[in-house]
This record gives C-alpha cells, sequence and structure tokens, in this order.
C-alpha cells in the first residue's frame, strides 16, 4: 500500500515575500490555508535576516495551527539559542519556539559545508567528460 504525503519546500525569504504579496492581493488566508493543508512543510535557511513584524506573525500563525497535527522541518545555520533575537519580539519568539523547540527533534550537523564538497565533485566529474 502506497502513502502519498502532500510536501511544501520554501526558503523563508521567499515565504515571507509570497507571504507579504498575498496580503497585498487579498489572497493571503488562501496561502495559510494551502501552507496548512500539507502534512509537512520545508523551512529553509532560518535566521538568515531579522523578521519584521509581519514576519514574526504569520510564522506564529503557521506553527501555530501545525501544533500537534502537522510536521515540519526547519533548516538554519543559527544555532537554536539565538533564534529569539532573529525573531525579534520577545513574546511573539517565545510562542514561535514554544511551538516548535519544544516538541521536536534537533538534529545538530558537524563539519563542512555538504555544496562545497559537493561542486568538488561535480569539478571531478566535468573533466572526465
Amino acid at each position: 500500500m502506497t502513502q502519498l504525503y502532500k510536501v511544501l519546500y520554501f526558503n523563508v525569504r521567499k515565504l515571507f515575500s509570497l507571504l507579504k504579496i498575498s496580503k497585498a492581493d487579498a489572497s493571503y488566508q488562501k496561502e495559510i490555508t494551502r501552507i496548512q493543508k500539507q502534512d509537512l512543510i520545508i523551512l529553509d535557511d532560518f535566521g538568515l535576516e531579522h523578521l519584521d513584524k509581519q514576519d514574526r506573525l504569520s510564522l506564529l500563525e503557521i506553527f501555530e495551527d501545525r501544533y500537534g497535527k502537522r510536521s515540519s522541518i526547519i533548516t538554519s545555520q543559527l544555532p537554536v539559542q539565538n533564534w529569539h533575537e532573529i525573531i525579534g519580539d520577545q513574546t511573539i519568539a517565545d510562542a514561535i519556539c514554544d511551538r516548535v523547540i519544544h516538541n521536536s527533534h534537533k538534529i545538530e550537523l558537524k563539519g563542512g559545508s555538504v555544496r562545497k564538497k559537493f561542486s568538488k565533485i561535480l569539478i571531478k566529474t566535468d573533466h572526465l567528460k
């Protein structure tokens, strides 16, 4: 028996840009509903930039609705203990982190960049052509 899962991948900056545009054209609730229906969302590159008020509130809404119901993966080069600073508002940061961190599995990777290693492999194989 095959099980299919609905998954959405977002670069965090692009997600917040999309949500800001959807607020402007009145499709925000439709976009949030689409995100909420996914079995898994993947948020990549979290913490590269500080969040503004709208980003914080959108992120809280996403995790508030998904809490205990759906799965999320967040990738970040920023240690979790620094997320409050990036999120900004202490109260909202507490609410987001409470929904994300305290009910999660943390996988911390060590070592150099995988992209750097992968690019070396590509360079070597290009010489074979």
